[in-house]
């Protein structure tokens, strides 16, 4: 059993978008269950105005006061990695347990698209908060495999 909070990073190749509002939304609703970073194998110089704007509109979250576009080196060690759906070379960070949450992305795409993605996001941090909760995920204090 972890002495600690779990780590849980969200990765895809930019962050630039999904995985900067999965990271959002995982500080926002299950920052008492896990931490939560997020970063991608190239930086953006800033993170997708759009998915910036929904994720104010929809949770009052300012990302642009809060995060950046990070890589992976830039975060710590983690026990969770969530791919977003990269598709193709989705980066690879040592980790306990690791899932693809398959979501397209909504860059270049109306509201709706961004929208539909922050609350599958929401939904999947609420379920994988619950899961942590319940010890469905199986997370011990040695090195990550």
């Amino acid at each position: 059993m972890l002495n600690r909070k779990p780590r849980v990073a969200f990765i895809c190749v930019h962050n630039s978008c999904r995985s900067q509002m999965a990271e959002a939304l995982g500080k926002h609703f299950a920052s008492d269950v896990f931490e939560s970073y997020s970063a991608g194998t190239e930086l953006r110089p800033q993170i997708n105005q759009d998915a910036v704007r929904i994720i104010q509109d929809l949770y009052s979250i300012d990302m642009n006061a809060t995060q950046s576009s990070k890589l992976l080196a830039d975060i710590p060690e983690v026990d969770i990695v969530i791919t977003m759906g990269c598709n193709v070379d989705c980066p690879f960070l040592p980790c306990q347990h690791r899932e693809d949450w398959g979501l397209d992305d909504p860059s270049h795409q109306a509201d709706e698209a961004f929208i539909y993605t922050a609350q599958t996001i929401e939904a999947k941090i609420q379920d994988l908060k619950a899961r942590i909760q319940q010890g469905s995920i199986q997370l011990n204090a040695n090195t990550a495999v």
